[in-house]
């Protein structure tokens, strides 16, 4: 007795074999785009944790540049001189800061001695201490922020408060 087999009829084959092309098709164009989804979220991530690790060494390197233009600027005449600084770094090393240096850096500076001066400016007081050893202390608020959506996914911005002694 010969058995008949109706799938590998001429006539049903056609429309069966169709039908498993088109779910082929579906299943790897799902995969495909789900890759391509995960590919470009995970470029957009590193973009923006290499740019945050970037502001957390600008922000070392501006509570380290604050100290020196307080050495440099402060006398014993005035010795609250410096109590704010806006800058933007130049990124490229050339001298000339560009629309590619992106990162805005504001460092607001507070001073803390035993007896303030007469010219120190109620502003830049922070506190009084009473011990010699915290005499000449300055507190510092660094702000790094990066608001070009062309570079990051999202804005970011990185907030360091620092005490340091002068």
């Amino acid at each position: 007795m010969q058995r008949k087999n109706h799938l590998l009829n001429k006539s049903r084959r056609s429309g069966i074999a169709m039908i498993m092309a088109i779910m082929v098709i579906v299943v790897i164009s799902t995969i495909m785009a789900l890759g391509l989804r995960l590919s470009t979220q995970t470029t957009k991530s590193t973009v923006d944790l290499y740019v945050y690790e970037q502001a957390i060494l600008l922000s070392k390197s501006a509570a380290e540049y604050a100290l020196l233009r307080i050495s440099q600027d402060n006398n014993a005449t005035n010795p609250c001189n410096v109590t704010n600084l806006d800058f933007k770094p130049d990124m490229d090393n050339d001298g000339v800061v560009t629309n590619a240096d992106y990162y805005d850096i504001n460092v607001s500076i507070q001073y803390i001695y035993t007896a303030f001066p007469a010219t120190c400016a109620a502003a830049s007081q922070y506190a009084t201490v009473t011990t010699p050893e915290q005499n000449g202390s300055v507190l510092m608020d660094i702000t790094v922020s990066v608001s070009d959506t062309s570079i990051t996914s999202e804005p970011i911005r990185y907030f360091r408060r620092s005490i340091q002694k002068l």
